[in-house]
């Protein structure tokens, strides 16, 4: 199947790519996988009890990247779908995953993503998963992404959870469980207008000796927009753990942020650090000189932040 041009923008913004990039990719449209492939690295195949994706990355691999965009068109739709991704042992590996909506219709369109990642003894992997919604109807666009991680010894894992602008509504879960000098971090952007409403609960379970996770969150909301933001670390063994929460205020929205730290091993530690501001003035100030209009300024310093 062909994309088509509302296709081609709304990949571009999730996955950043235009057309059909090469590799192992699945690209999946409004219930369907329209586009698949593999790769020699990388094996894809249909999840035989819930018609998702199990994607295989086969050990000792490097350098591999493999595409998994899923987009929502067709008016009202609602789409729910079950993905489990295996990264071999001493593999090395990127997934680009994400979602958009379009919905130019008075009926809701959501996705939901339920995901399954195992990273294997030694292997590092890459996830990148942006959110994006578009249309001008009174249609909402809702996404809630579920995700477990399990790494098991020496395993590293970069999760990049972004939400870009035009998502109604979201409740993004994800639980981690953490094993032998094994690591997980966890970056967080997240922009919210007008009316919108964002909450994320993250859990992570430090088992194994030497184990580390890190959480990093930075989001923006800005007119009514609301945002929940609940991170819970335990360590249950010899190992580091820290939550970091930045969050800008702006206009007439409201942002909670509820850090939590449970210890079941005296040889754990773990942090947290939580702020919510508005923009300071002077940054503004400075800006303005350099000759940009306030509004200019306000998207530069956002921009920054987010990054």
């Amino acid at each position: 199947m062909e994309l088509n041009k509302l296709d081609v923008e709304i990949l571009k913004e999730v996955a950043g790519i235009e057309g059909v990039p090469s590799g192992a990719v699945n690209i999946r449209k409004d219930g369907e996988a329209i586009i698949r492939s593999s790769s020699s690295g990388i094996k894809i195949s249909s999840h035989p009890e819930h018609g998702g994706l199990i994607v295989e990355i086969k050990p000792g691999i490097r350098n591999e990247k493999v595409h998994v965009p899923v987009i929502l068109t067709k008016p009202g739709f609602r789409d729910k779908v079950y993905n489990t991704f295996i990264v071999g042992e001493e593999a090395e590996a990127t997934i680009i995953a994400g979602c958009g909506i379009h919905n130019e219709s008075h009926s809701e369109s959501r996705h939901d993503g339920i995901h399954e990642i195992i990273v294997k003894k030694g292997a590092h992997l890459k996830y990148v998963e942006k959110h994006y919604g578009q249309g001008k109807s009174q249609g909402k666009k809702v996404l809630n992404p579920s995700t477990v991680i399990r790494l098991e010894a020496g395993a590293s894992a970069e999760l990049e959870m972004v939400q870009i602008r035009g998502v109604d509504d979201t409740c993004r879960t994800t639980v981690a469980y953490i094993g032998e000098r094994a690591s997980l971090k966890i970056i967080e952007r997240l922009l919210t207008h007008g009316e919108q409403n964002a909450e994320s609960n993250i859990d992570i379970y430090i088992e194994g000796s030497k184990g580390s996770a890190q959480v990093l969150s930075r989001s923006v909301a800005q007119d009514s927009s609301r945002q929940l933001f609940k991170a819970s670390l335990t360590g249950k063994a010899a190992c580091f753990g820290h939550v970091e929460c930045d969050a800008i205020i702006m206009d007439n929205a409201k942002i909670k942020a509820i850090p939590a730290l449970i210890a079941e091993d005296a040889d754990a530690v773990l942090t947290h650090e939580a702020a919510i501001g508005k923009i300071a003035g002077e940054q503004l100030i400075k800006l303005m000189s350099l000759g940009l209009t306030e509004k200019e300024a306000i998207e530069t310093i956002l921009n920054g932040f987010l990054r």
